[in-house]
């Protein structure tokens, strides 16, 4: 009978936590790919590669919403067995709540586990895909440049307009202004590119020009104008003023470890000697492993709820409280993770806090719950 308990609780937790965490993720990851859509408007990326790029970065939703997730299911699931009359059936059965306490911790650690998993490996991978998922659309973008009476300068160094679109693909009236990009490769000979009209190349990452001219400022101060029936633009090498190097946040775990240790590794802007980045580092390694820590205290807390309430109205305030308190716990995790890396004392009262609260809170409730046996 015990097991058969111990799986309904936990299938009840199961079911309001995957609601939770599915219906706050799709919130969550919409709202943030709206913010991701300059991709697309702004720096010239294809739609494919908007959403993409999005997908990706769904793990990281996921890491910052779980721990949330988890308390508002467990808090959810003792309201249902309280309301229910439930609870009544288990202690009236003759089930110690301390082995609710027991299963209900046993929980929280797989949960903490996954988190931790999530947050150390599988989340800079995917960060660290979606990145190199920018880097590799350059090659798709010369499309969504050709914007018909728009300036676009989302490529670094070029300036496009485009008069108009007509059938077939083509474009006419073209204005390119090259800051040494394209022509020469060198940015102190800039140029101007007018043409009637032109396409996309086969490849779609060449323009294809005709009936223009190209107009260079020589060194004597006089323009230069090159006539042309036709010419061909190649786009491969240029980026867009997209971020393509890794944030730390997509650096994986073992490379902040060995940055810290200063071993074997190729320095960057993610890795070098300087103070702030050597805070930084220390601050995302402590987020990676230390948030998870705080999932079991917050399981303890929560459990509080199993105490008797003769009086339902005080439950009911109870369950706000305790509800309040473990927003608290998590607003407090996020705040001294952010201080963590200032010193070796604050990364130790940032793990030290939950590690030493969990066997107070624990023993507090075998004590509550000995106390209620007695009377």
């Amino acid at each position: 009978m015990k097991n058969t308990i111990y799986k309904y609780i936990f299938y009840e937790f199961l079911r309001y936590f995957s609601v939770a965490l599915f219906a706050l993720a799709i919130i969550t990851w919409t709202i943030q790919s709206v913010n991701f859509l300059d991709l697309v408007t702004e720096e010239g990326h294809a739609f494919q590669t908007y959403f993409t790029y999005s997908m990706f970065t769904l793990s990281k939703v996921l890491t910052k919403l779980i721990p949330f997730c988890f308390m508002l299911a467990l808090i959810l699931t003792l309201t249902k067995l309280e309301k229910d009359n439930e609870t009544i059936i288990m202690w009236t059965a003759g089930l110690n709540k301390i082995y609710i306490v027991n299963l209900i911790f046993r929980i929280s650690i797989i949960i903490m586990l996954l988190q931790l998993f999530l947050t150390s490996l599988i989340n800079p991978i995917m960060l660290n895909f979606s990145r190199e998922i920018i880097k590799n659309s350059q090659l798709q973008f010369v499309p969504t440049l050709l914007k018909e009476k728009q300036f676009n300068d989302s490529v670094e160094g070029i300036t496009i307009f485009i008069g108009k679109k007509i059938q077939d693909g083509k474009y006419e009236n073209i204005f390119i202004r090259d800051e040494g990009k394209i022509l020469s490769g060198n940015e102190s000979e800039a140029s101007t590119i007018i043409a009637k009209y032109g396409h996309l190349g086969n490849d779609e990452i060449s323009l294809v020009l005709f009936d223009g001219n190209i107009q260079k400022l020589n060194k004597n101060g006089q323009i230069n104008i090159i006539k042309f029936k036709k010419t061909i633009l190649n786009f491969s090498d240029l980026t867009t003023k997209s971020i393509t190097e890794p944030k730390i946040q997509e650096t994986s775990t073992l490379r902040i470890f060995n940055c810290l240790r200063n071993k074997n590794v190729t320095f960057t802007h993610n890795c070098d000697r300087k103070k702030k980045t050597l805070m930084d580092n220390k601050i995302e390694l402590n987020k990676r492993f230390g948030m998870p820590i705080y999932i079991p205290l917050i399981s303890l807390i929560c459990t509080f709820l199993l105490a008797s309430r003769r009086d339902k109205k005080i439950y009911s305030y109870n369950k706000y409280i305790y509800f309040f308190a473990c927003f608290l716990i998590l607003v407090l995790s996020e705040i001294l993770v952010r201080y963590s890396g200032l010193s070796w004392n604050h990364t130790a009262i940032y793990y030290l806090l939950p590690m030493s609260l969990l066997p107070l809170f624990y023993f507090s409730l075998i004590r509550k719950f000995k106390y209620e046996n007695l009377n």
